[in-house]
């Protein structure tokens, strides 16, 4: 038995509904070492760049000065660490969760959540199509990292990255099996289609997983953040939901991790149970309309959109003059493949732009404005 071998023994205690290492399929084919190919894409992952600037990446709180706070790095181990219970627990195949936990978010933009609405806004005006997060995501794996070569991961990883989806919310999760051109059509389909987003499906159960835990992974843990900023109390939180899955993260955690894998074990599909599941959606709804809504004032969203708008037109400029002199090109062009370069001007100002952490953002956008 050669190494490749006994670390693919595991397999031979997998449920009946989890993807095997010889289901991976990817693009290009590569040449095989020791590792199993799910596990190989953990390593990809991790070692790109795009990993690297999580640290720096706001969750939910932008430019508060509290170290405690969660930054996307935070959340993106947390999920992988949530999705890989249920996933140990039914019997599923954990690289393949920790490999798209891990990525799920690498397309994430500089402050959160109103920073890619913002970018979608400046997309959709330039004709780049609809911006979303995991679209993003996966946009940065296959054609930006690597120089613009991507590092061909799993098609499989790339799928639950791509209907990671944690904004919808739903009491049972059954994979659909899609094939290569149909992962590849629903990737086209996010840019021109609007709120194609909300119907994908992962074809993989790991999938379905890891889309799951980004609602666990988040929902306790911003109350937590909340409370530390003072926005919140606990007190605040209705009895109704607090006596079904608790009040704190650990309670919100630990209910929600053991009723999915209570009522999913030996099924095809994830399930939870009726009161847990409309209790987590009371929740969702909660920190949606005394956090999240809360989270910047209006003044802050009103400097987000004029920062984003300015910085984006000075970048375009830069592209269109070939300005060699801007960072656009000394940090991102310079080294791309001639593939990427064929990308328009906007698509590439986006793209620089997505892939910016919060400090360096507002350093790009103070260097032009001064």
């Amino acid at each position: 038995m050669n190494i490749k071998e006994r670390m693919l023994l595991r397999e031979e205690f997998y449920s009946p509904y989890a993807t095997k290492d010889k289901e991976s399929i990817r693009l290009i084919p590569i040449e095989e070492d020791i590792r199993p190919n799910f596990f190989r894409d953990i390593d990809r992952i991790i070692h790109s760049t795009s990993y690297t600037r999580y640290m720096d990446k706001t969750q939910v709180f932008s430019l508060k000065d509290n170290d405690n706070i969660s930054k996307r790095m935070v959340h993106v181990q947390l999920v992988s660490k949530i999705a890989r219970t249920i996933g140990r627990a039914l019997s599923l195949n954990e690289d393949l969760i920790e490999a798209a936990a891990l990525g799920h978010d690498l397309g994430h933009v500089p402050f959160g959540h109103e920073g890619e609405r913002i970018l979608n806004k400046i997309s959709l005006k330039h004709n780049e199509g609809y911006f979303n997060h995991n679209v993003q995501s996966v946009r940065e794996l296959m054609d930006i990292e690597n120089d613009g070569e991507g590092i061909n991961l799993s098609i499989q990883t790339l799928d639950a990255i791509l209907c990671h989806n944690g904004e919808l919310e739903l009491k049972e999760y059954h994979p659909k099996k899609k094939t290569t051109e149909e992962f590849l059509q629903d990737y086209e389909n996010c840019y021109k289609i609007e709120g194609y987003i909300k119907t994908l499906i992962p074809n993989t159960l790991e999938g379905c997983v890891v889309r799951i835990s980004d609602i666990i992974a988040y929902l306790g843990r911003d109350i937590e953040d909340a409370e530390r900023l003072n926005l919140i109390k606990k007190e605040d939180l209705p009895k109704e939901i607090t006596d079904i899955i608790g009040s704190t993260n650990k309670e919100i955690v630990n209910t929600l991790i053991m009723d999915i894998i209570n009522n999913s074990i030996d099924k095809p599909y994830l399930k939870m149970s009726d009161n847990v599941f409309e209790a987590l959606k009371k929740l969702k709804k909660f920190n949606y309309e005394n956090i999240y809504s809360k989270a910047n004032t209006k003044e802050e969203l009103a400097e987000y959109e004029n920062m984003f708008e300015s910085l984006f037109n000075h970048l375009l400029k830069d592209i269109k003059d070939n300005n060699t002199d801007s960072n656009i090109y000394k940090i991102f062009i310079k080294n791309k493949n001639e593939k990427y370069r064929q990308n328009t001007p906007e698509r590439i100002a986006i793209d620089y732009i997505a892939g910016m952490t919060d400090d360096f953002f507002l350093k790009e956008y103070k260097k032009y404005e001064n």
